[in-house]
């Protein structure tokens, strides 16, 4: 297959990109490079992908690309991605992860490829509360400016199936960790500041519900997806695994030895989620897809990474700094 990726030299991109190309997959890779993109993240595999630094908003570039690679397939990663920056300016999620969507969809239609993974996340069936699960066809209710940009970027794939026929097949992941990660997310912020003994700031009480899926599962769920998800449907990629934040973050610290003192709980952020839950039968059922890698294990090998690339983090830390005062 050929697959042009956007926003592959991101977290979860380059997850996918390193599995494409452990899988003989040949990778045309678009990433604009914004402070979380890294191609750092793909070093192992860069001799083997074609690589073009160009915005999704940016028509022409995209058009000369297309009509350069002729890629079969989209895989659509690209987006702002971070729900505490959303509330501080939705500009740049609009932008991106709707226009630059809308732009991608055309762009792609004009070539005629021939499936369109659209990534979209949970975040856009809105909040739980302790009970209940989120299906395929539950009604969309976003609460952040981000999830409202990814709803927004799922609705027009889905409208591009219905109205131009396009193959598009939309993608809902739960909340991914793993390495790599740009440490502006719990996992990495608890990981980086208690290794500094710093405090270690938590949400509210931390009793907000996600679930976690490790990010090799969320990407084989992708690609099970690209190869058989069917055009004009949506496809609910969970774990089943529900933690609190503050679960989340002592078992961090005691995989880590700091102590639990470092937690500090900070004022709550503005429009706080209280619990995402997947069904992901339709996932099970038509694709053979389940996670495998469960929290215990994820978590250890996550923070392993993150210990033995110590370096990537720290080169980040003064930007990080000045982004923490503004957020916590």
């Amino acid at each position: 297959m050929k697959i042009l990726v956007t926003g592959g030299a991101g977290f979860i991109g380059s997850e996918f990109v390193r599995q494409a190309v452990s899988r003989g997959d040949q990778v045309v890779l678009v990433d604009v490079l914004t402070y979380a993109g890294d191609l750092v993240r793909i070093e192992t595999v860069k001799s083997s992908i074609k690589f073009y630094q160009a915005d999704v908003q940016d028509r022409a570039a995209l058009e000369d690309i297309f009509k350069k690679e002729k890629p079969e397939y989209v895989v659509h990663w690209a987006a702002e991605s971070h729900v505490d920056r959303s509330i501080m300016d939705a500009t740049p999620f609009i932008d991106t992860n709707v226009r630059g969507t809308q732009t991608l969809l055309d762009v792609a239609k004009q070539f005629g490829v021939e499936k369109f993974v659209n990534i979209a996340t949970d975040e856009v069936y809105g909040a739980l509360g302790e009970d209940g699960q989120f299906f395929e066809d539950t009604h969309f209710d976003p609460n952040s400016p981000y999830a409202v940009s990814k709803a927004s970027a799922d609705m027009l794939g889905r409208s591009y199936f219905k109205t131009f026929g396009m193959p598009v097949v939309t993608v809902r992941p739960s909340n991914n960790y793993g390495p790599w990660q740009y440490p502006e997310k719990l996992v990495p912020v608890v990981i980086l500041k208690a290794l500094n003994n710093e405090e270690v700031p938590v949400y509210g009480q931390g009793l907000n519900v996600r679930e976690w899926l490790f990010v090799s599962d969320c990407v084989k769920g992708v690609y099970e997806i690209l190869k058989k998800g069917k055009p004009g449907e949506a496809y609910n990629i969970g774990s089943g695994e529900e933690l609190r934040n503050i679960e989340v973050v002592k078992a961090i610290l005691n995989i880590v030895g700091k102590p639990e003192s470092l937690i500090t709980f900070v004022k709550d952020r503005l429009g706080h989620d209280f619990r995402y839950s997947l069904n992901f039968d339709k996932s099970e059922k038509e694709l053979n897809w389940k996670a495998d890698v469960m929290f215990e294990e994820g978590m250890e090998r996550t923070v392993k990474w993150y210990l033995d690339n110590v370096k990537w983090m720290e080169e980040k830390l003064e930007y990080l700094r000045k982004y923490w005062k503004k957020a916590y």
